[in-house]
Parts: structure tokens; C-alpha cells; sequence
């Protein structure tokens, strides 16, 4: 079994010992035998205090819901907030109450998942306070495998913070190291590392148990296909959020289960075969009204390409649909549509290429972003 950071804590007891321990956690921050990382640190070395992202501390915040700062019920130790509607940084009074700031929560490997910036966040927030940031680090679930576009630096977002591919096959150790570096950040780094994980291992290749790292993905099979299914979040197509099957299955009430479905199937596409779907969402969009699509079957988690999956279901139901399908506006006059921000570019909506132009560009950015990562990998 692969062993992640925080199972090889007795290793590294000299970093944490006689310091104010500040702890970035989820409920994914969890010992291979299920005991919270909280509970651990808090044992052995006590915490000062605890920082919650995006879902809370414990997993109980809904996707993009606000967290408050409040006091953990099971510890008792203040949690401030790193979700706030006001800022996502770590504030003076926060980093005054800590010697160093620990972090420990299980990444997706994809470009638009948001506990990535509050590692990136907090890490220049201790540079800038001469705090020292410890990495409890874990396996990328989606291996090493690089694909589609680098986000260019004028579509930054908290959806994407930083010059990464879609899937970017790096744990957060690693990605911290590289930030590190292109940021030129004056920092004590410490990565505590993972023991067994190999680069082409994906998640089940590691005998954990999969921890849903926010209600949205509750499968590795979504996870997977994240990458890809993520950019319809900016269209007014159902991505599955409100079903059983989160970015598995795409469609909407005016969508065809059949004829999507068969034209999916006919393309071929590594690692995955299309069956119509019938769904009602319970919530998000839609949510009361059936809609029809495809369910997304992963048969081949190894020859799974997310972002072509994404790409071409995108640009086929929007063939299919005409009118019907679109890209949600901008939140605000004069900002950046949602999907620019998920996509990194303006290549959906401004460009006009067909799906095999936009996965050549693709593949072109990944392979180079595939090239550049190697100085700062920590795995064989």
C-alpha cells in the first residue's frame, strides 16, 4: 500500500516538536488507517490552530458555499477561514498564531481544483510572514499523465491560479516546489514525502480507499474524467452535479439519449464507452426536469484522455443542439465567461476550430508542460 505523507509522520518529528503547528486540512487529510490528520497532529504535537478551504474542515461545506471562521466541534481549535467572500488569504492574525503552517489534503491532478491556490495562497502568505510551510504529501490520482492547454496568465481565477495543464501530473509537493521556484519565493519549504507511489500508478493502483475530496467527485471514475467533464460547468449543460453521477454523466431536457450516445460510441474514444442517460436532477441545473444524455463508462482507466473525452462530447452536443446548447455569460459586465476561466484561453468562445484543431493545440502546450515539470519531480 502506498503510504502518504502523513503515515510517515514519526520520520519528521524534529519539524513539528515544540513549534505552533498550524494545520490546512479537509476531510481527506486522513492516515491509511482512517484517523483524521487533524486529530493526529493535534496528539502528537498539538495545533494552534486549523485553516479551512473550500468544503471546510470536515467535508461538510457545499461546492462554493462560504466558510466562516468557527471552532472546530471536536477539537475545540479555532478554524479560520480560507473560503471567505472578502479574500482567500491568510491574514496577519492568522499567521501570528502559528510558527509554521502545515498542509495536508488529497488533490484531484486537474488545473481547476481549488485546493491547489489555497495551498498557493497560503505558501506565499508564509514567504511574505517568514513562516514555514510543511507539505504532508500525497499521490497524484491521475499519475503523470499530462494533457490539454497551460493556463495563460490573463484568464487567472481562483478556478486557475498558475500555468498548469488541464491534468498536470504532479502531487501538490511537487507543484509547490515548482511554484517555489517560478514565483521566486524566499520560503522554508519541507515535503514530507509519499512512500511506494510510482508516477504510472493512477489512484486504484495504490490500494487506498478513495475519500471523496468534495461532494462533487465521489468516485475515482469522476475524478478521472474531471479534467475533461469540468469545462461544461461553463455552459448551460448539466455536468451531473445534483445526480449519483457528478461528471459522469452530461445532458440536458433538450438533448438526444440516442442519438448523442451513438454518435459518442462511434468515435472510438480511448478508454471509455457511451450509453444513453435519463436523469433528474435534484439540484443545480435542471434540477426537477429531465434531461436526457450520455453516461461516461471508464473501461480502461489507463487510456482515459479526460480533456478529449470533454472536448469532443462538448463540441458534439453542441453540433447536435445548436442554439439550444451555449456558454453560460460572464458573472459580471466586462468579465471573463466561466469557461474561459475553466478553459484557461479564450479558444471556445472566440476562436472558431473544430474539435480536432483545438486537441492538436492541445497536445502541443501538454507535451511542453510535460517536458518542464520533470526538474521537480520528487518520483520515479
Amino acid at each position: 500500500m502506498v503510504r502518504n505523507g502523513i503515515d510517515c509522520i514519526e520520520q519528521y518529528d524534529s519539524l513539528f516538536q515544540g513549534r505552533r503547528l498550524g494545520l490546512i486540512t479537509s476531510v481527506t487529510g486522513l492516515t491509511a488507517g482512517f484517523e483524521s490528520t487533524i486529530q493526529v497532529l493535534h496528539r502528537r504535537y498539538g495545533l494552534a490552530a486549523l485553516f479551512s478551504p473550500e468544503h471546510g474542515v470536515r467535508g461538510d461545506v457545499p461546492p462554493g458555499e462560504l466558510v466562516d471562521t468557527y471552532q472546530d466541534p471536536v477539537t475545540g481549535i479555532v478554524v479560520y477561514s480560507l473560503y471567505r467572500r472578502d479574500s482567500k488569504r491568510m491574514t496577519k492574525e492568522m499567521l501570528d498564531a502559528v510558527d509554521a503552517v502545515v498542509y495536508d489534503m488529497q488533490d484531484v491532478g486537474a488545473r481547476y481544483y481549488t485546493f491547489l491556490y489555497t495551498m498557493l495562497y497560503a505558501l506565499e502568505d508564509c514567504a511574505e510572514a517568514g513562516k514555514d510551510f510543511i507539505i504532508l504529501d500525497r499521490m497524484d490520482p491521475l499519475g503523470d499523465r499530462v494533457e490539454g492547454n497551460v493556463l495563460r496568465e490573463e484568464f487567472s481565477s481562483f478556478v486557475g491560479g498558475f500555468p498548469l495543464a488541464m491534468r498536470y501530473g504532479l502531487t501538490i509537493g511537487e507543484f509547490a516546489r515548482m511554484a517555489v521556484d517560478r514565483l521566486g519565493l524566499t520560503v522554508k519549504l519541507t515535503v514530507v514525502p509519499v512512500e511506494g507511489w510510482q508516477r504510472a500508478m493512477l489512484f486504484p493502483d495504490t490500494g487506498r480507499c478513495w475519500i471523496p475530496p468534495s461532494m462533487g467527485l465521489p468516485t475515482f471514475e469522476a475524478a478521472l474524467l474531471y479534467p475533461g467533464l469540468c469545462l461544461f460547468e461553463g455552459t448551460n449543460l448539466s455536468e451531473g452535479r445534483g445526480t449519483s453521477f457528478p461528471f459522469v454523466e452530461v445532458g440536458a431536457p433538450f438533448a438526444d439519449a440516442q442519438k448523442l450516445a451513438q454518435a459518442m460510441q462511434g468515435k472510438k474514444l480511448a478508454g471509455v464507452a457511451f450509453t444513453p442517460a435519463y436523469f433528474v436532477p435534484a439540484a443545480s441545473k435542471f434540477a426537477g426536469q429531465a434531461c436526457q444524455g450520455v453516461h461516461i463508462h471508464v473501461t480502461d482507466a489507463h487510456a482515459v484522455s479526460a480533456v478529449k473525452v470533454g472536448i469532443t462530447l462538448l463540441y458534439e452536443i453542441m453540433d447536435q443542439c445548436g442554439a439550444e446548447a451555449y456558454f453560460l455569460p460572464a458573472a459580471r459586465e466586462g468579465g471573463r465567461q466561466f469557461v474561459e476561466l475553466l478553459c484557461g484561453s479564450d479558444v471556445l468562445t472566440r476562436q472558431q476550430r473544430s474539435a480536432g484543431e483545438v486537441l492538436a493545440a492541445f497536445e502541443q502546450e501538454s507535451a511542453e508542460f510535460a517536458k518542464q515539470k520533470r526538474q521537480y519531480h520528487m518520483y520515479g
